[in-house]
This record gives structure tokens, sequence and C-alpha cells, in this order.
């Protein structure tokens, strides 16, 4: 079953289907796109300033920096413009990599349960977890709500070991998670606990 996102993946989910696959969205989210671009914008504002006042010409189109006194207020805009474009240099190349994005793989023909992540670059880059699907005791709805929520889906698996299904970020509407979670069990076939 090829699939968008994981709430259409569980909805289209029928008794018939042998491979249930969800898709998890990681770091290409639209607000890492948005946040990205404004951090590159503003640390090249502040950059160009810096330099404006140091070299006594005007790098800007909206302001004229020239007057600034280089020592102390030149030297403080650099700093806040090198630190931002490192910053955002660290969001694009989250993005490009999709740190945290993959997928959760429920097989009935293989009997598994893939969860994959990316991580990042390196000898680790690839995070895949694969347990057999006759472990998987329950799936487990986590609901706190308050000043910081948190809604997340965990696969109960024998040996006390609850592994992750949903992103981290922001977190997912109650009847979207509640209506995944019932999906996923239904589909294996195991008790839903949380509600």
């Amino acid at each position: 079953m090829t699939t968008t996102s994981s709430s259409t993946a569980l909805e289209n989910a029928k008794d018939g289907d042998r491979v249930l696959k969800q898709k998890v969205l990681g770091a290409r989210r639209l607000s890492n796109y948005w946040w990205a671009a404004v951090v590159f914008v503003g640390g090249t504002g502040f950059l160009l300033s810096s330099l404006s006042s140091y070299f006594k010409v005007n790098l800007l189109l909206l302001s004229d920096p020239t007057d600034l006194v280089f020592v102390p207020q030149g030297i403080a805009m650099g700093f806040y413009g090198v630190v931002a474009l490192l910053l955002s240099t660290y969001l694009w190349l989250l993005i490009a990599w999709n740190v945290g994005g993959g997928y959760n793989e429920f097989s009935k023909e293989e009997g598994i349960v893939r969860v994959f992540r990316w991580g990042f670059p390196g000898k680790n880059r690839i995070v895949e977890i694969t347990h057999p699907l006759e472990d998987v005791q329950a799936v487990r709805v986590d609901i706190k709500e308050g000043l910081n929520p948190k809604r997340a889906l965990y696969l109960r698996i024998k040996g006390n070991i609850e592994l992750p299904l949903t992103r981290i970020g922001r977190p997912l509407p109650l009847s979207d998670l509640e209506n995944q979670g019932a999906a996923l069990a239904r589909f294996m076939r195991v008790p839903l606990e949380g509600l």
C-alpha cells in the first residue's frame, strides 16, 4: 500500500491488507523552511550592517548603517549576524538530510514491525528497528495536556519496550491520534491502551 500520510494510510487499511506503511515527517516541515529563511535573511542583514559600519559604505537597501560606531555596535551586530548564519546553515542541513523523517511499516507478510528514521550523517545515519509482529502486546496512546502538551503513539512490545511511532514536534490533534491508534490496533489485532 502506498500512501502520502499516516492518517490516510490508517484510514485506508482494510482487513485484507497485508502491509501497512506510515510516512513520518521529519525536518522537512514548512515551519523549518520558514525559520531557516527568516534566520538567514536576518543574519545577513546584521552582518551587512556590521560591515557597513566598518567600511563606511552602505551595503543595505533599506537603511544606512554607516553612522553606526563599529566599536561596540558594529562588532555586536557582526557577532549576531555570524551566529544567525551558522544557525541558518544548521537548519538548512537538517532539512537537506531530512533528520527524523522515515516510515513505520507493519507487515503481516513478513511478520515484522519496522521503524525506519533518517539521522545525522555518519555511521549511524540510518536508524532501523525491527521486531516480530507477534511480540507487539498493545498500541498505547500517551496524552499529556498543559503548557507543554504531548500526544504520541507507542507500541508496547514484550520485554517492557515502548517504541515511539509519531513524529517529534507539534502534537497531533487528539481526534487524529485516537483514529490512528484505533486503526493501528485493529490492523494488528492488539488492544488499545491509554484512552
